[in-house]
């Protein structure tokens, strides 16, 4: 009696302590396929500029007349992603991962509406894939770290009365991608270093 006591007692430790273990295992794999697509995405999005945006001078990089487009983004109502930072005690894993789903829901509504003014969207809609499958694959993340998943509730702007000419289809365009680079780029470090801690 003492030894199938012993043994069931043994076989639900077994099954208690390798639980989280499957847990583990399984959200590292996600952030690990997080981390490859957010790449892939920052690898594409210069290809994507090179072929949306024909205005000389609007260049992914920081050049002097980029800059001086920077005052548009109030005019042209361009939404702002919200702010990643390092995760800690001000910054939790939950809030991390919900204001990456926001803000790649947020890149993906902006680049929809652009597109309607766009010619050319091969190359656009690939993005726009790979924007969808990121933010699916976050939303794995937290269902296996058991976090609720929210919606924003954020209104997004219309942005039609703001591209009345090709110039502000290409301005808009620039600045869209522009923003989504460098919110990608904080979107790799954080699901870096969920990847570490994981």
């Amino acid at each position: 009696m003492k030894l199938v006591l012993i043994l069931v007692v043994h076989c639900y430790l077994m099954l208690v302590c390798s639980v989280p273990l499957i847990v583990s295992h399984d959200l590292s794999h996600a952030v690990e396929r997080g981390v490859s697509l957010a790449k892939k995405m920052l690898s594409d999005i210069p290809a994507v500029h090179e072929t949306c945006v024909k205005t000389t001078g609007l260049t992914l990089e920081l050049s002097g007349e980029a800059k001086n487009l920077e005052y548009l983004f109030g005019d042209i109502s361009i939404p702002e992603p919200p702010v990643l930072k390092t995760i800690s005690e001000n910054l939790t894993l939950a809030m991390s991962l919900s204001r990456i789903v926001e803000g790649l829901e947020l890149h993906h509504k902006l680049l929809q509406r652009i597109r309607e003014f766009l010619t050319s969207t091969e190359k656009l809609d690939l993005l726009l894939a790979d924007i969808r499958d990121l933010s699916s694959q976050v939303q794995e993340m937290q269902q296996l770290a058991q976090i609720p998943s929210t919606v924003s509730q954020k209104a997004f702007p219309d942005l039609s009365p703001n591209l009345d000419s090709d110039y502000q289809v290409q301005v808009t365009t620039h600045l869209s991608l522009q923003q989504l680079r460098s919110f990608t780029q904080d979107v790799f470090r954080s699901l870096r270093q969920i990847a570490v801690s994981s």
